[in-house]
């Protein structure tokens, strides 16, 4: 069996775990996990929504080392990776504020409010666009490659404002549950749907990555051997 044949079984193999976790999660999150004594069923969302914006997060600093790696050691595969991450983390982004206006509208009574945490995580997901728009426009080559890792690094910076916003400003959006001092107000029940949903989340954010990667290797290789081909008919 050729390694070929093998890395795309390994994929399907990963790809169809990865399915399968994020559905369970979802069934656990939407059908058995306990719902809010105040919100009701409408939290049940938030077993969505909290994962999306972790792997959103997430998604950010791992842009920001693949940028590093690109700036400091001119590595071609860690532009590659850097932009593929710069497609999921755009994709959980969106994925995160289309819930959240969910669990927003019963809650707040709108769909949107410029809410600091809104706001700054709509930022986010800007930033993420603007970044894979300027990749596009660009010619391939080493400029487009320091230039793209520089807007990297800074994508990466606007995490932190988001997580912080609720602390930094006064906001509608709830404290921090999770991860705060004294430990988290979240019940354990509610704490086991979550971190399912966040290993589901991750395995699928992982697949994702690795098989867009290949996507553009495979790419950037077809438009090396077209450009060798074109000189060699010069």
């Amino acid at each position: 069996m050729s390694n070929a044949v093998q890395q795309d079984r390994r994929s399907l193999l990963f790809g169809a775990g990865a399915a399968v976790l994020t559905l369970t999660a979802w069934i656990w999150a939407l059908r058995f996990a306990p719902s809010e004594q105040h919100q009701g069923e409408v939290y049940r969302i938030v077993y969505l929504h909290v994962p999306a914006a972790f792997t959103a997060f997430l998604s950010a600093g791992l842009l920001m080392i693949f940028s590093l790696l690109t700036l400091f050691r001119r590595s071609a595969n860690a532009a590659l990776w850097a932009k593929a991450t710069a497609e999921i983390g755009l994709l959980y982004t969106i994925i995160t504020l289309a819930t959240g206006s969910i669990w927003g509208r019963p809650t707040w009574g709108v769909w949107w409010e410029w809410d600091a945490r809104l706001t700054t995580t709509l930022i986010l997901a800007l930033l993420y666009a603007g970044y894979l728009i300027f990749h596009s426009s660009m010619n391939p080559g080493p400029q487009r490659d320091r230039i793209a890792a520089a807007l990297g690094v800074i994508i990466a910076l606007d995490v932190p404002i988001i997580y912080q916003s609720v602390n930094w400003w006064r906001t509608l959006h709830q404290p921090q549950s999770i991860v705060r001092t004294g430990g988290s107000t979240m019940a354990p029940e509610m704490l086991s749907v979550l971190f399912f949903g966040f290993l589901a989340s991750l395995v699928l954010a992982s697949w994702l990555l690795i098989l867009r990667f290949g996507n553009l290797r495979l790419q950037q290789l077809l438009e090396q051997y077209s450009y060798d081909a074109q000189a060699k008919g010069e």
